[in-house]
């Protein structure tokens, strides 16, 4: 089966109607301040309600408080929370418990190590997403979104359960990385902005016709 597609750190109208043109199954609004992707509820309200019924919303977060989880649960209404902040397992329970609503886990990846901190969401996180670990030194780093990659080969095929691939994903090699990874999913934000936080429309519908055609 092709790979499902998230375009994650959509924050208009315009770029969420060209995912889901597309073909994407989920659609990203990122709710930490200091991103460019950032959103306001209000704004992601706006685009839930485009999204809904057409592609899974997935609400983006990074340590987030109850307050925010709350507001966002309430008011945007989401199908996935996604935790991508050095959130404990039993933090994700409780966001999970808290708003009925599936947690994805976002495990940072840089060497073969950085796949045991995966182990205590299992069972815990409705899905793991395995990112990249940004390097040290990198500038200007946020928990997500640096269009950095990591060595696919480490996942093995993610431990036999459905994961979602991310970090430095673009069209020109998301079908590599699914043909080594054999990802179910690909998560894809800088890699179709052509400037932070500007989501290219041509870029999307590149990225997803890549992803479909692979395997």
């Amino acid at each position: 089966m092709p790979a499902d597609v998230k375009i994650c750190g959509l924050s208009t109208g315009e770029t969420v109607e060209a995912a889901i043109t597309a073909g994407a199954a989920y659609v990203g609004l990122n709710f930490y301040p200091p991103s460019p992707r950032n959103v306001s509820i209000e704004r992601a309200r706006a685009l839930g309600d485009q999204a809904r019924g057409r592609a899974k919303i997935v609400a983006v977060t990074v340590d987030a408080d109850d307050i925010l989880i709350d507001d966002i649960a309430i008011q945007v209404q989401p199908d996935l929370f996604q935790a991508h902040g050095g959130e404990a397992p039993q933090r994700i329970r409780e966001i999970s418990r808290r708003t009925g609503i599936p947690v994805i886990k976002a495990v940072k990846i840089g060497a073969a190590d950085d796949l045991d901190t995966a182990e205590p969401y299992r069972g815990v996180a409705t899905l793991l997403m395995y990112d990249a670990k940004v390097p040290q030194g990198f500038a200007n780093a946020l928990p997500g979104g640096n269009g950095v990659a990591f060595d696919w080969s480490l996942l093995n095929g993610g431990g036999g359960e459905p994961f979602i691939l991310s970090g430095g994903l673009t069209f020109g090699n998301v079908g590599e990385a699914i043909r080594v990874t054999q990802a179910p999913i690909v998560d894809v934000s800088s890699g179709v902005e052509r400037a932070p936080g500007i989501k290219d429309i041509s870029l999307i519908r590149k990225f997803v016709e890549a992803a479909k055609s692979a395997r």
